[in-house]
């Protein structure tokens, strides 16, 4: 187990290594704060661990926080912004309404990093290493997360409803969407690995149990138990997005994936006849390869259009410009 560790630990860094040698991603470093915050990374850890503690599914919300944030303008907290007389956040746009969760969160973690180190720490940062706790304290893999993001004054909802990957994307729709944000397909698969450790609303999933003939059948009649055909009272009810582990960080995903237990369309479009199959069947047989490959998708992401230097700001308060 410890030979385990370090070797992932090892993969991790040269992960940040190779990453950090692609262009903007130069202008962010794990050591950004060493001297201007040096208790940062404790009180975002401390903040986490304790909000999965209380509900271990909070580590799989900040980390699809994460990606909603990077998928639009880039990662620099636009999605923490709330709708203002002047301004039209992202948290109403239709993939997060009623589906994002976790601010709450985040704002006590930049309250404690504020009295620490007022004025010094963006909102974009925090969530980048919220996010990175969350994985870890769940069992997943750490990293040195790249730092130095600023945080947007501004937001784009229409961003929001047109970059978003659908739970109802194609494999096709998916590479493209990913490829746009200069994600290739493995990251892709890499990424979706997420989805083992969370859960999915009802209105997320009712048409792959009702419609999809790539499902298992005593699968998707269970799950029509919870979920009636029809749009309205049971809009809300949760599923496990991975049945055998779903609070745990690991490979289960990918083997449910494999077996047509994937709970969405778009998790299914992984595997059945596409381009992406031969990943996801790596994926399913050896954890610790998705392991590395997640933490150098996620640095990746992470350097998705970061605002750096003078750009931006840092916000007092992650709700709104200050």
């Amino acid at each position: 187990m410890a030979s385990a560790v370090m070797s992932l630990r090892r993969a991790a860094a040269a992960a940040v290594a190779c990453v950090l040698a692609l262009g903007a991603a130069a202008q962010l470093t794990p050591m950004f704060y060493d001297g201007s915050c040096p208790s940062l990374q404790s009180i975002v850890r401390s903040g986490m661990a304790a909000a999965v503690q209380q509900e271990p599914r909070m580590g799989a919300s900040i980390l699809r926080l994460f990606f909603h944030d990077c998928f639009v303008q880039g990662c620099d907290a636009s999605v923490l912004l709330d709708d203002s007389p002047t301004l039209t956040g992202e948290k109403n746009a239709g993939p997060n309404a009623n589906s994002l969760r976790g601010y709450e969160v985040i704002d006590s973690i930049k309250s404690q990093v504020e009295a620490a180190c007022p004025g010094v720490v963006s909102c974009a940062d925090i969530l980048a290493l919220a996010a990175r706790d969350g994985v870890n304290l769940l069992s997943g893999p750490t990293w040195a997360v790249p730092l130095g993001r600023r945080d947007t004054r501004t937001a784009s909802q229409a961003a929001a409803n047109s970059n978003l990957p659908s739970p109802s994307s194609s494999a096709a729709a998916l590479v493209s969407a990913f490829a746009s944000k200069g994600l290739d397909s493995r990251d892709l698969v890499a990424l979706s690995g997420a989805h083992t450790v969370g859960s999915a609303r009802c209105a997320s999933f009712r048409s792959r149990v009702y419609n999809d003939s790539n499902i298992n059948a005593g699968f998707a009649a269970k799950r029509r138990q919870i979920c009636q055909p029809q749009a309205g009272a049971t809009d809300g009810n949760l599923a496990p997005l991975d049945a055998l582990s779903p609070v745990r960080f690991d490979n289960g995903y990918f083997r449910n994936v494999v077996s047509q237990f994937g709970l969405l369309h778009s998790d299914q479009e992984l595997f059945g006849g596409g381009q992406v199959d031969g990943v996801t069947a790596q994926y399913a047989r050896n954890g610790a390869a998705h392991a590395r490959d997640f933490v150098t998708a996620m640095i990746k992401m992470g350097n998705i259009s970061p605002l750096t230097g003078s750009s931006g700001e840092i916000r007092a308060n992650c709700r709104k410009p200050n």
